[in-house]
């Protein structure tokens, strides 16, 4: 049975990234399988650490993993590797004197603990006193509540995060109110100033990035825009080389890396050359989530068929957070851009042949799986390869952004 695995960010105060926590389903042939959460942990889990590519899942960053009651208190976390896992334990747990020890074991051997969504009972002192992280929903819980917490627990030498903050105005607040970590989407939400406008230099780096990307944009063209710049030149030989590609003899021509990649490939490759430029002033997983959604919509357009043009689809998937990246309204920004009718249609919100793949891979980021069935479903797409396209999708992001930030 294929695993659903999607990956949150956590951010620390600067927006760069701290840990990604796991969000799991088990199972594609039974839409609400019947499986318990133990089971379902265990799935992910194993399939992680020891099936998966753990590097290519999180790099060189923390897990964050929800753990059952059953699971802590049989010493499952144990069998991880601590310099990277952290327990995270549900809100529902029932302290007692067994789960407790297992507890104080698993902080002993230099695990981090979490508790998630947290709301103070008198029997959770003693677990308070173990975890490293207090996670607190920033969306559920009222604004003196968590005041009051954060004042009432500062001295026991936790961290606190802020999970659900969805705008860039909850992320400034919950930075003021000494929150260390934060989790949500904040990050891919455009901060709009009004009467501003694109500056000519990121108008004119759109429009090569969309050029790059048109039809007839000859393989001439593309070499000689690498060629003639050392810094393209240097990314794209690095890129290739990279662990992603997992090559035994080292690329050393650009004449070479072309051929391999062929013109799509080229051409994706420049298009998040010069995203990565749009982004400069961003988070990492901005770009990276741009790249992610390019990725999976081009996948699922192969898994579909090559109903749809699946360039098409990953200049639909590059472009989605463009809003974010430039601070600007996706109207304002779609007006300097020479896309097409239906990929400028389904970056603003309407239906079309194209839409339905970007809300797949959007739903899919969140670990929103109802919406991933429904939307599968609809397009009639083999929900087995989704799992493998996703992972596939997260080690092409990491490779790219790590060379274009480089």
């Amino acid at each position: 049975m294929k695993v659903y695995l999607a990956r949150q960010p956590i951010f620390t105060g600067d927006k760069k990234i701290y840990a990604y926590e796991l969000l799991f389903r088990g199972g594609v042939g039974n839409f609400f399988p019947a499986i318990d959460g133990d089971s379902a942990t265990s799935r992910v889990l194993s399939n992680t650490f020891f099936s998966s590519d753990l590097q290519q899942i999180a790099g060189d960053r923390r897990i964050f993993v929800n753990f059952t009651r059953e699971l802590v208190s049989r010493r499952i976390p144990l069998i991880f590797p601590h310099q990277v896992t952290t327990v995270e334990l549900l809100e529902d747990i029932v302290p007692d004197e067994e789960f407790m020890a297992s507890c104080r074991e698993i902080s002993a051997r230099g695990y981090q603990i979490a508790l998630d969504d947290f709301t103070y009972r008198d029997d959770l002192a003693e677990l308070m006193g173990l975890s490293d992280i207090v996670k607190i929903d920033f969306l559920a819980t009222p604004r003196d509540k968590i005041v009051e917490c954060l004042g009432r627990f500062a001295g026991l030498g936790c961290a606190f995060l802020a999970e659900k903050v969805e705008t860039n105005e909850q992320f400034r607040w919950a930075c003021d109110m000494g929150f260390t970590y934060f989790q949500g989407y904040f990050f891919s939400r455009p901060e709009v100033m009004r009467g501003t406008d694109i500056p000519p230099l990121k108008v004119n780096l759109l429009q090569i990035m969309t050029e790059a990307g048109r039809e007839g944009f000859s393989m001439d063209e593309l070499d000689r825009l690498i060629e003639r710049d050392v810094g393209i030149s240097y990314k794209l030989l690095r890129y290739l080389n990279s662990p992603f590609f997992r090559r035994k003899t080292e690329i050393s021509s650009i004449r070479h890396a072309i051929m391999l990649l062929g013109e799509k490939g080229i051409k994706g490759f420049l298009s998040v050359i010069v995203m990565s430029e749009l982004s400069e002033d961003k988070p990492d997983e901005l770009l990276k989530s741009s790249v992610v959604r390019a990725r999976l919509c081009e996948k699922l357009g192969l898994l579909n068929g090559r109903r749809t043009d699946p360039s098409h689809l990953f200049t639909l998937g590059l472009f989605s957070l463009i809003d974010a990246i430039l601070d600007s309204p996706m109207e304002q920004v779609l007006r300097k851009l020479p896309l097409t009718g239906d990929i400028k249609s389904a970056l603003l919100g309407e239906q079309n042949g194209l839409s339905c793949y970007l809300r797949l891979a959007e739903s899919y980021e969140r670990g929103d799986w109802d919406a991933v069935t429904a939307h599968a479903a609809a397009m009639g797409l083999d929900q087995d390869g989704l799992p493998d396209i996703y992972l596939d999708a997260l080690g092409f992001a990491d490779a790219l952004v790590s060379t274009a930030r480089g």
